[in-house]
């Protein structure tokens, strides 16, 4: 979809938006539509693996339209060599994701920033970039909602729990119905199903506490046998992997009704931004958790972003907040229409700092960055002229 196409919105604003991030230093690329698909079962989350529009190359190699930009990108930065940071990028191009209704052609453009250790300040550049590329297509009245990911991670390890319920639940962040009942199966409440769960995976969690590798060969014998080659476009040893994982969840146990009571406490955090860093000192306190590290990088983000002119007390801070992709590790933020006039995020954003050496890149890189649904924009301002 071409923003010609795009109902309501000029295209040269969307020319201005491009101009207005080739300014702040971000050259644009054009990844290619067809990506390899593993990439993308692998990083991006259960939310778009299932709606992935996959095919096959000539090869056999399974490939998919690109559902994202900040992968395709990241590929582009270390298929290049990767070696010239910081570097910074900018698109403008359709996604494709299938929806239950509309077109699965979604039109986006962005920014991504790769390579800068200056931490707070990067985020906080990319917001105010998102703010004013807003402001340019006449958005001036928006609800901007942040997160952390690695507030998360920290109250986690300091909870003392388990590592595979830790990778668990910091794998269902952002998703908050399911990791609440995640959390409710960790301190010991029975679901109808556990008894049998239990026997399922009897035979795997004595198998993994003996021998993983071992397991994990079993496993796959037994997907062969039963002639399972995919589900979902994962292969017999990502099956593996799940079922594994799931053993391991049953052989740690039950029981964890204390740290799973300061999960569900920190989980209902809210507040502005201006009050966010006192809530969290808070918790903090009252549960015995140290956290004073990712803390007060969060106070150093909210003072970089108050440099630029985004006032904390403007800004919407949920605990809970996280965004539906496997790859974000950090700080993460949406900006939704003030009017209410669509559903969904106007613009979506937040830092990745594990994607890049996982896409192959030598050493690791920091990376954040956004997306915008021009689709939404559009339908939020109306005609633009």
């Amino acid at each position: 979809m071409t923003a010609a196409q795009i109902p309501g919105l000029d295209p040269s604003r969307i020319e201005a938006v491009l101009e207005l991030f080739r300014d702040a230093g971000h050259a644009f690329v054009t990844p290619p539509i067809l990506q390899p698909a593993d990439v993308f079962l692998d990083l991006t989350g259960e939310d778009i693996r299932r709606r992935l529009y996959l095919t096959h190359g000539s090869d056999g190699t399974d490939l998919c339209l690109r559902p994202d930009f900040t992968i395709p990108v990241c590929r582009h930065h270390v298929s290049s060599g990767g070696s010239n940071l910081p570097a910074a990028y900018c698109y403008n191009g359709p996604v494709f994701r299938q929806r239950p209704d509309g077109l699965g052609e979604i039109p986006q453009l962005g920014a991504e920033s790769l390579g800068r250790t200056d931490i707070a300040e990067a985020d906080a550049d990319l917001l105010a970039l998102s703010v004013r590329a807003l402001e340019t297509f006449g958005v001036e009245q928006a609800n901007i909602r942040i997160g952390d990911e690695t507030l998360f991670a920290a109250v986690l390890t300091e909870l003392g729990l388990p590592s595979v319920w830790q990778r668990r639940l910091r794998d269902l962040f952002g998703e908050t119905d399911k990791l609440m009942a995640a959390i409710d199966r960790m301190a010991g409440a029975n679901s109808a199903d556990d008894d049998s769960r239990a026997v399922r995976l009897g035979f795997l969690s004595a198998l993994e506490g003996a021998d993983p590798e071992a397991a994990h060969a079993v496993v796959e014998d037994l997907l062969s046998i039963a002639g399972i080659s995919a589900v979902g476009g994962r292969t017999p040893s990502e099956i593996a992997d799940r079922f594994l994982e799931q053993a391991a969840l049953t052989s740690a146990g039950k029981g964890h009704e204390k740290a799973a009571a300061s999960l569900r406490a920190y989980l209902a955090l809210k507040a502005d931004g201006a009050n966010s860093v006192a809530s969290l000192r808070t918790f903090s306190s009252t549960h015995g958790l140290d956290l004073a590290a990712p803390i007060t990088a969060f106070e150093q983000r909210l003072a970089a972003l108050d440099a630029k002119g985004i006032a904390p007390a403007t800004l919407s801070f949920a605990a809970e907040f996280g965004r539906r992709l496997d790859y974000y590790s950090g700080f993460v933020f949406e900006i939704h229409s003030a009017a209410g006039e669509t559903a969904g995020p106007l613009v979506g954003g937040g830092r990745y700092d594990r994607l890049l050496t996982l896409l192959g890149a030598g050493a690791n890189v920091p990376g954040t960055g956004f997306s915008m649904w021009l689709d939404r924009i559009a339908a939020n301002i109306g005609t633009v002229s």
